[in-house]
């Protein structure tokens, strides 16, 4: 597919223009007009004559050849059009506005289909139907506005929603990003978002292109494509954060009335982006503000200093800093005394500094220099400086983008004064900076952006897993449940530590058996799915008494064939599942078990195979990882042997696609051992 006479046409047409900019056609001849297109531009309009300045054909067959053509018609005109403007009229992109496609109904599904086999047939590409355009720094072809500062070094933004492209352009406009190019597809007919990835990575030159691309998505239509795409981009420089809308049931309904998308599971979205290396983000506003922190130099460690002339905002991002496992360093005494002698009486000194209201913009670059110079321990510096009235904003502003632009550490303008000090924003803005305007917004985009981990796409383990004997079980299994004798020999192949345990239907096999180990003992009968539901789990037997009655009792449930006996281990129960997505592959979820993963749904999920990169991102990424580090006093968990049998279960799923899910709940872990305990596993083939 070619892009070049959408990208940087020598033509442009639109078609259905009009002098009415609050339409389609007149709001984008506007853009085009005020924007930075300076070659040839057409217009068709019934009425013929002059559209805003421009020659309006009064039909098709009147123009002259043309690049590009932007069609802003009624949906049932948009294929004779398409089919005529490419056949005679050389047309090879067309963007088309035109609504009343597959969003709206079944009609309008078989009319899209149609208009994209007219684009294929006749090898030209289209961006929509149901788009609000493209624009990039040749050519402003959108019909939305504010069309924003337009730059090479500015981020790329795809979206499947042209008002939501919009309003996070706006978004980010206000702190100050930049962009090179925006491309809104709409229904995607024709060019999709692993369309556009797949072109930017082919093109891509390290020196040129744009390094940061922005994306909202309502449908992934090719997961497998989106993955390669993305993570080739990101090894090569690129750095892509995304929001997917419509994971949750009610979302999923409200994407698919807009756009015909169809939502794939959060849980596989979620794992999808952390193989790809991709920054997850949920709001339009966080968005914006981590492409902001990605435009800034990279913050290499996680220690910061915070300079502000208010108490209250350095405490928020401190707070929130520390949320989000970043840190900020108290300075040592001397280093802190120091410093405090250049400063007004009244200042504090230790991290966050704090200069003070009357504090000016010379304190502050003062801070910034003695901070670089002799603070050691940090990586990066978030400087506060608003308008309380008593100080030359305009002035300080001056010696922060002074700081900025020669300081070999990241620095982080938080700029609060959204009223009493917008010209002096704006001005900072205009030199090329961003400001993130709210503590909290900053501190969040840069946890997100600390928190990433390189793609890790196609990587497998070099580790220990026994995958023709895996094969040559699951060859032999049913479809269903199987048993677990089977899955015992799975773990095995898979070096999956597994309590010890007897399976039979023989009490005095049961009695043996407990007393060769020890009590306390567990017993739970073998035959119905949820054990927990039919009283089919007993816990704490400590006698040969208690374990004969139990044995018998657990026999005589519905369903129950054997009865399984194991050693009662103490410990921190976790959690490992899977669940096999198509178009994905076997999802991994782990957490911690009990209520954290059954009420409080503290999970986290991955892609097999797993990295253990990967894996200790999703340990790390669990709200109750603290508890797995330890926490009030009690020890911390094993988590390189949890991260290890993550790892070692994901690569045993990779060759087994048979395997549709999968729950070890739970597992036992200690500061010493993790240990499966009781696990499910369903077969189809």
């Amino acid at each position: 597919m070619k892009y070049d006479k959408l990208i940087n046409p020598r033509s442009i047409v639109v078609v259905g223009a009009s002098d009415n900019i609050l339409k389609p056609g007149g709001s984008v001849l506007h853009n085009l007009i005020t924007g930075s297109f300076n070659k040839e531009l057409y217009a068709v309009n019934s009425r013929g004559g002059t559209i805003q300045g421009v020659k309006a054909y009064k039909s098709i067959e009147d123009i002259p050849q043309t690049d590009l053509a932007i069609i802003s018609i009624p949906a049932k005109q948009c294929i004779d059009t398409v089919d005529f403007l490419a056949k005679e009229k050389g047309v090879k992109a067309f963007i088309v506005f035109s609504a009343g496609f597959s969003e709206e109904s079944e009609e309008g599904a078989v009319m899209e289909k149609e208009l994209a086999k007219v684009v294929e047939q006749a090898d030209v590409i289209m961006i929509g139907p149901n788009c609000s355009g493209f624009f990039n720094t040749k050519h402003q072809s959108i019909f939305t506005r504010p069309v924003p500062n337009l730059s090479t070094d500015g981020v790329d933004i795809i979206s499947s929603s042209g008002g939501t492209i919009t309003y996070i352009i706006e978004s980010a406009m206000r702190i100050g990003l930049r962009f090179n190019s925006a491309w809104s597809i709409g229904n995607a007919a024709q060019v999709g978002i692993e369309d556009i990835l797949e072109h930017m990575d082919q093109e891509f030159d390290p020196e040129t292109s744009s390094k940061i691309k922005l994306l909202y998505l309502e449908k992934i239509t090719d997961p497998d494509r989106f993955l390669h795409a993305s993570a080739s981009l990101i090894n090569k420089g690129c750095r892509i954060a995304a929001i997917k809308s419509g994971s949750s049931a009610s979302g999923s309904r409200a994407a698919s009335s807009h756009t015909g998308a169809i939502a794939s599971s959060d849980s596989a979205v979620e794992a999808l982006f952390r193989k790809a290396g991709i920054i997850r983000c949920f709001s339009r506003e966080e968005l914006a503000n981590v492409g902001a922190v990605l435009s800034l130099k990279k913050l290499k460690g996680r220690n910061l200093a915070i300079i502000t002339q208010a108490g209250g905002p350095a405490v928020i991002l401190t707070d929130a800093l520390s949320e989000g496992n970043l840190n900020v360093p108290e300075m040592n005494k001397e280093l802190a005394a120091e410093l405090k002698k250049h400063l007004l009486p009244g200042a504090a000194v230790s991290n966050p500094i704090d200069i003070i209201g009357t504090g000016t913009g010379e304190h502050m670059a003062f801070c910034i220099d003695f901070c670089e110079k002799h603070f050691k321990e940090i990586n990066g510096i978030a400087v506060i400086y608003g308008n309380p009235g008593v100080s030359n904003v305009a002035e300080a502003y001056d010696m922060l983008d002074k700081k900025i632009k020669t300081s070999k550490l990241p620095i982080y303008p938080i700029l609060p004064s959204v009223i009493s000090a917008i010209k002096e924003m704006d001005d900072f803005v205009k030199q090329g900076h961003v400001n993130f305007t709210d503590e909290f917004a900053l501190a969040n985009a840069l946890s997100k952006v600390s928190a990433w981990t390189p793609p890790s796409l196609g990587k497998i383990e070099d580790i220990p897993v026994d995958i023709p004997r895996v094969r040559s079980i699951i060859d032999k299994t049913k479809d269903g449940y199987i048993d677990s004798d089977t899955i015992r020999m799975l773990f095995e192949a898979a070096g999956i530590p597994q309590v010890q345990e007897l399976v039979t239907n023989d009490k005095q096999e049961v009695l043996q058996f407990a007393k060769k180990t020890g009590y306390p003992v567990v017993a739970k009968c073998v035959g119905p799915i949820h054990k927990s539901d039919v009283g089919g789990v007993v816990l704490n037997i400590r006698s040969d008494e208690h374990l004969s009655l139990e044995f018998e009792r657990l026999m005589n449930i519905p369903e129950t064939t054997e009865v399984m006996i194991q050693p009662m281990l103490s410990g921190q129960e976790l959690f490992i599942g899977a669940k096999y997505e198509p178009g994905f592959g076997h999802i991994i979820l782990c957490g911690l078990g009990g209520i954290f993963v059954e009420v409080l749904k503290d999970v986290a999920s991955g892609l097999a195979p797993l990295s253990f990169n990967e894996a200790t991102s999703m340990i790390r990424s669990l709200k109750s990882y603290k508890i797995i580090q330890g926490t009030r006093g009690q020890k911390g968990l094993n988590e390189k042997l949890f991260t290890e049998i993550i790892v070692r279960l994901s690569v045993m799923l990779r060759f087994t696609p048979e395997i549709k899910e999968m729950d070890i709940n739970p597992l036992l872990a200690n500061e010493k051992d993790v240990i499966a305990v009781d696990a499910r596993i369903r077969v189809e083939k």
